[in-house]
């Protein structure tokens, strides 16, 4: 079932809650896995959980019981979440193409110094809108690799230069992120260099799935920190999918049929999942052109196959937010009220916060908060992803300014 509102659009899901039949399997998102992921984390240089922010006072404001926000501003002081799954995917990929085994999957062990000059040889390369080309070539700097990542045409310089930074070699190409996501598997093609993508396809699925895989340590910090406080609600913002899908089947594996309420978030104009969920033949939907919006880490059109099959047949709730959601998110999230810690949350971070205040505070989504069942006795949780990864972009919206009219 689907409903607009103001340039808002949602389908309802129900079919997945009590579902008969057969259903993707989730268990490579098993407990056990995310607990042997997250060891794997741990061994990584400047690793510590992240911070889970309580918003009391914002939850009273809005009438919840609760809003937590994971801050993954601070991961690994990279200023967003993605080096947990780019860390996880290219270590795994590098062990395997030197033929190290790769269960107990060690980060000291790819450092040791008789592989020094074997892993020099090696060039990963990637296709990414900012966050997760800095996470590989920050990773791949540290392990001594080359790293080559291709950035869709409109981005960023602030991210194009944070990527640089690590010293891999950046190319800014004339197409969106899909396309840049094609350049680099013809080149990793051509070259054998290794594609270190979120996005699967016939005979690409290991390392998106050791991307997915990465992002468990995340949920599993989260739900450590909330103790015996189990979220009744989660909203996850969605790009190609990974870590909506990820953070989904994790859910799903550790609750079963009393998982929270999950809710994938997309931008209007690159609501691929929304689009896909609309249709309603159960396969994936591309939308095509330049996805222009703000949040340039959800800038996708493709779905990946992995979170596609976990999303549609779990998750009960799509929502397609235009760019000004994500600003008041942003706003909301970095004044926050008397009592309440700040957040610094970039564009792509802040949508779900955005998303949440609008629909509590106007009675006119009043349908909507009721399909989700959304009242005074909700815990909800949600993800910074990301903190002000464009600081110029960041400015002008915490001022007031409207970045929109320059796009």
């Amino acid at each position: 079932m689907s409903s607009t509102k103001r340039d808002m659009a949602w389908f309802h899901n129900r079919k997945v809650r009590g579902k008969n039949g057969d259903r993707p399997s989730t268990a490579a998102f098993s407990s056990l896995v995310g607990n042997e992921v997250r060891r794997f984390h741990r061994g990584v240089p400047r690793y510590r959980p992240t911070p889970l922010v309580h918003l009391q006072n914002l939850a009273r404001f809005l009438g919840v019981k609760d809003i937590r926000v994971k801050d993954e501003s601070f991961r690994f002081n990279l200023g967003a979440f993605k080096a947990l799954g780019a860390s996880y995917a290219l270590s795994w990929a590098v062990a395997e193409r030197l033929d190290l085994p790769v269960d107990q999957l060690s980060f000291a062990a790819l450092m040791n110094t008789h592989l020094k000059e074997q892993v020099s040889q090696i060039t990963c390369i990637t296709a990414t809108d900012g966050n997760h080309g800095r996470a590989v070539a920050w990773l791949a700097k540290q392990l001594g690799c080359k790293a080559v990542v291709y950035m869709p045409k409109g981005s960023s310089p602030a991210r194009f230069r944070n990527i640089q930074e690590f010293g891999a070699e950046v190319s800014i190409i004339d197409g969106n992120y899909d396309d840049a996501v094609r350049l680099a598997d013809k080149h990793a093609l051509e070259k054998d260099w290794l594609l270190i993508q979120d996005t699967a396809k016939p005979g690409y699925e290991q390392i998106p799935l050791r991307v997915m895989q990465g992002y468990m340590t995340m949920f599993n910090e989260a739900l450590e920190q909330m103790g015996d406080n189990k979220p009744t609600h989660v909203f996850a913002q969605c790009g190609v999918g990974s870590f909506s899908g990820a953070c989904q089947a994790y859910l799903a594996e550790r609750f079963g049929e009393h998982r929270p309420v999950f809710t994938v978030v997309e931008p209007i104009n690159a609501a691929c999942y929304y689009e896909s969920m609309v249709k309603g033949n159960g396969k994936p939907h591309v939308i095509r052109g330049s996805l222009e919006t703000i949040m340039a880490g959800l800038a996708c059109g493709e779905p990946n196959p992995l979170g596609w099959e976990i999303l549609r047949d779990y998750a009960d709730m799509f929502i397609s937010c235009p760019d000004e959601v994500a600003m008041t998110g942003m706003r909301v999230l970095g004044n926050p009220l008397q009592g309440d810690q700040r957040i610094v949350s970039g564009e792509s971070g802040a949508v779900t916060l955005g998303l949440l205040y609008r629909i509590l505070r106007n009675q006119g989504y009043a349908p909507l908060t009721d399909a989700l069942d959304l009242n005074e006795a909700s815990s909800i949780l949600l993800f910074s992803t990301e903190g002000d990864t464009d600081p110029e972009m960041y400015r002008k919206i915490l001022s007031g300014e409207n970045p929109l009219q320059t796009l």
